[in-house]
């Protein structure tokens, strides 16, 4: 304990001691004339140089005065900055040990790398929205770990201390677990309204933010939809996203290929005649019209894979025109096009459909993206 205060309230008491000393060293000032008095050993000194003593004599603090401080201290302007500086060194040290979080300060992701430096190896990634946990701070970088990822990050592009906090309060989702039995989920805050289900100890929640919470409710996402729970049974948990190493992104892109590969498989040919291959192009014009080739393509396969499954009409003109299937084929909006003539992008997409191309694998069905698991592209969701 002695060392404590030591170390931090004698320094506050040096500063102390300065101010007292300068207020002295004035009134004496106006008592002797211009003159700068120095003390040594409890005299008075006429002197010219700025005061600069350490005694533990008796001092008479003014001009004619009797009273007289006991072991009293004097520091030189050195001392007190020296008290400054550990003063600041001290407070630093807590706030580093106080925040230990660092998020990534990008729009798309920042390189983390084995030693700090832009010439350090690139070991993983830190994308937008992901944090991690201090574990060195260096001069103009940080070490961090952020799931498997640990490495140097550039200062520039980090969130640290109390900025980091708030940014991730802003970002990151929080979610709240569930620490007794049979928890009851409602439909409203308040202990009378109605019951949606029981939840059990252990299950996570995501909690959706209010602008107005209600106090001691949250607001959380319950089987797709929006209910309460009492805060005083849950514990709330910030989720932190992750980086990612360099070998688990080259295994990301691994598995992603080999998935999209089994998409791209060729299928056998489907008979069609000009008619059929026109109406294919027509009806790929109104549903995918307004998007990329590859949206394009992806409308004709579903109709081909159709007529290949067998549970489907077995010819391209049936499928198009099955009741309740395709919308353009009774709205009239697929005689329009066939009379306006055919997109030259969405004939090519329906040949090439016809001769086995797809990029959706074997899917059946596709409809505005959102909502429901698939392949997305463009706007809608193949499935």
């Amino acid at each position: 304990m002695r060392a404590l205060l030591q170390r931090r309230i004698i320094p506050y008491m040096i500063i102390a001691v300065m101010i007292t000393v300068s207020i002295f060293v004035g009134t004496t000032s106006r008592a002797k004339g211009d003159s700068v008095f120095s003390l040594y050993a409890g005299s008075a000194t006429e002197n010219s140089s700025e005061t600069a003593i350490v005694d533990y004599a008796s001092l008479n603090l003014s001009a004619g005065s009797s009273d007289v401080i006991e072991a009293f201290y004097l520091y030189s302007e050195d001392d007190v900055e020296e008290a400054k500086a550990q003063i600041e060194e001290e407070l630093q040290a807590e706030r580093e040990a106080r925040y230990t979080l660092a998020m990534a300060k990008t729009s798309d992701y920042v390189n983390v790398r084995n030693n700090p430096g832009t010439d350090g190896e690139k070991v993983g990634v830190l994308y937008k929205n992901c944090g991690g946990t201090v574990l060195e701070r260096g001069d103009g970088w940080t070490k961090i770990e952020s799931g498997e990822v640990v490495g140097w990050v550039s200062n520039d592009f980090l969130y640290q201390y109390e900025e980091a906090e708030s940014y991730a309060e802003e970002v990151c989702k929080k979610y709240a677990n569930v620490d007794t039995q049979a928890l009851r989920i409602r439909k409203a805050p308040g202990e009378d309204t109605e019951i949606l289900g029981l939840l059990e100890t252990g299950t996570d929640l995501e909690i959706i933010p209010e602008s107005e919470p209600t106090e001691g409710w949250l607001k959380v996402i319950y089987q797709g939809k929006e209910g309460y729970v009492s805060a005083d049974y849950v514990t709330v948990e910030r989720y932190i996203n992750e980086g990612e190493t360099i070998e688990e992104i080259e295994e990301r892109e691994r598995l992603a290929a080999m998935e999209k590969s089994k998409l791209v498989t060729k299928y056998g040919s489907v008979a069609a005649n000009v008619d059929d291959t026109t109406l294919l192009a027509a009806i790929i014009y109104c549903e995918a019209g307004n998007q990329g080739y590859e949206g394009q393509l992806a409308v004709g396969a579903v109709v081909c894979n159709r007529v290949r499954s067998g549970s489907y009409p077995n010819n391209i003109h049936d499928v198009v025109y099955q009741k309740g299937q395709f919308g353009p084929a009774t709205n009239g909006s697929l005689s329009k096009a066939l009379s306006n003539g055919v997109n030259e992008n969405c004939r090519k997409a329906a040949i090439d459909a016809l001769a086995g191309s797809t990029n959706v694998g074997n899917a059946l069905h596709f409809r505005r993206a959102g909502g429901r698991e698939g392949v997305v592209i463009g706007d809608h969701v193949f499935y």
